[in-house]
């Protein structure tokens, strides 16, 4: 008699997981975003433009973190995820504390390849982990939790990374052997860096959970179709995969455009401190962005429940068209305060829609496709939103208007050219997504 599927973990030991995968998560936040607080120091001792400046923060670190998170994907379906998210995490740690003995644009651009690398290792490896950790019906919670990695991460690198450079400004620049004097933004890299390495020792110890097969492999069904039968049902749905896919990349490049430059827009046009702006803004990062994240995917049931097979769709749209408003007013506010609580409609509707995009790729993707094509779909975002998002608004602010206290017009100019865009192509695949999901 064949041996059924091994047993979950206990809960306890399931938890304890998603907690580290957690923290790596967060950390993972912390190390790629907390360059927009240091925006200032490195271009003034690299003499580099704000165009230059988001190379480094967006193009440098997703170049290698979107194309190779499809072979660690494959790498993570054969061998130890465990042992693969640590030696990542080690990397990536290793890398962000390089950044601090980077003494030129070229080497900070090259280390920054790295943490993008070593971070590729970490989503595709612990989704897979966690479904093996937690039965069906706890494997959405689990990766609800997972996932406010993105807002607890996200705000935490500007407000840690803000405090440590403050600190670290206010003290004389150590000198280390071969490195020689480390200014303040080279330290804060390295300070946020290390932790990760201790973090690595806990997950190594973890243990691999047994691997469950997927109902396919149960049922003698082939696991995985073939590339020809994805690209086939592709075509045949293509503009509703256009609606959730295109609309999300685009209005990624606004997210990312926002989470680069917003806290060195309050410091070009108030004034304020590096570490205040950083502050302020991480924290309402923290609960708004959170809370966007939440409602967007619970207002997705009510609309199913009423009969609206494209509820994630309309979901996108009312974010796309709710989102100009505040996107404009924050960047042109008149006071430091009231552009901090703009920022808070700001980061709930940019964090708002990722997940609901998502899910509207799972509702009208077969159950075997589901992977490959939602790697498709984080391809796709990620090269528009990660790496082109920051460079946007740079472009806007060196060749457009040509003044670095310009920035808060190209901030304010960007949802105008985005936002409609992204509602065309949500408008012009409603009928196809409808047919799709009623399964036409």
């Amino acid at each position: 008699m064949a041996a059924g599927p091994p047993d979950f973990p206990p809960p306890a030991r399931a938890n304890y997981a998603l907690l580290l995968l957690l923290l790596a998560y967060i950390l993972s936040f912390i190390d790629r975003n907390v360059m927009a607080v240091l925006i200032g120091p490195i271009r003034e001792d690299f003499a580099i433009s704000d165009v230059q400046y988001s190379l480094l923060h967006g193009f440098a670190f997703s170049m290698f973190y979107i194309v190779m998170g499809l072979p660690i994907a494959r790498l993570a379906d054969r061998h130890s995820r465990n042992w693969i998210i640590t030696a990542g995490l080690m990397a990536w740690s290793l890398m962000t504390c390089l950044c601090g003995a980077a003494r030129s644009f070229a080497a900070l651009f090259v280390v920054r390849i790295g943490v993008g690398v070593g971070e590729a290792t970490l989503s595709p490896a612990a989704f897979s982990m966690l479904g093996d950790l937690f039965p069906r019906e706890k494997l959405a919670r689990a990766l609800a939790v997972y996932s406010l990695g993105i807002t607890l991460g996200g705000g935490l690198a500007y407000i840690v990374g803000g405090m440590v450079h403050e600190w670290f400004s206010t003290m004389p620049p150590p000198v280390v052997p071969f490195l020689g004097e480390v200014r303040p933004w080279q330290m804060t890299f390295i300070a946020v860096g290390a932790p990760g390495f201790l973090l690595a020792i806990f997950l190594g110890l973890l243990g691999e959970p047994a691997r469950r097969p997927a109902f396919g492999e149960l049922h003698g069904v082939e696991a995985q179709p073939g590339l020809d039968a994805i690209g086939q049902h592709l075509r045949l749905h293509l503009r509703a995969y256009v609606a959730p896919i295109g609309s999300v990349a685009v209005l990624g490049i606004l997210g990312y455009g926002t989470m680069a430059w917003y806290p060195e827009f309050l410091i070009r046009s108030f004034d304020l401190p590096r570490a205040e702006a950083a502050s302020r803004f991480g924290l309402m990062f923290i609960i708004a962005g959170s809370l966007g994240a939440l409602a967007g995917g619970w207002a997705v049931e009510p609309l199913l429940r009423r009969g609206y097979q494209d509820a994630p769709l309309r979901i996108i749209l009312a974010v796309a068209a709710l989102w100009v408003l505040p996107a404009v007013l924050g960047p042109l506010s008149g006071s430091p305060t009231m552009a901090v609580w703009m920022a808070a409609p700001i980061v709930f509707f940019l964090n708002a829609h990722y997940g609901v995009g998502v899910a509207a790729v799972q509702f009208i993707t077969p159950n075997r496709m589901r992977a490959q094509i939602s790697a498709l779909m984080l391809f796709v975002t990620n090269l528009l939103g990660l790496a082109f998002g920051p460079t946007a608004v740079a472009m806007l602010t060196d060749f457009a208007f040509g003044d670095d206290l310009a920035l808060r017009y190209s901030l304010a100019l960007l949802p105008v050219l985005v936002c409609p865009l992204a509602i065309g192509l949500v408008v012009q695949g409603l009928p196809a997504y409808r047919r799709a999901a009623a399964g036409d």
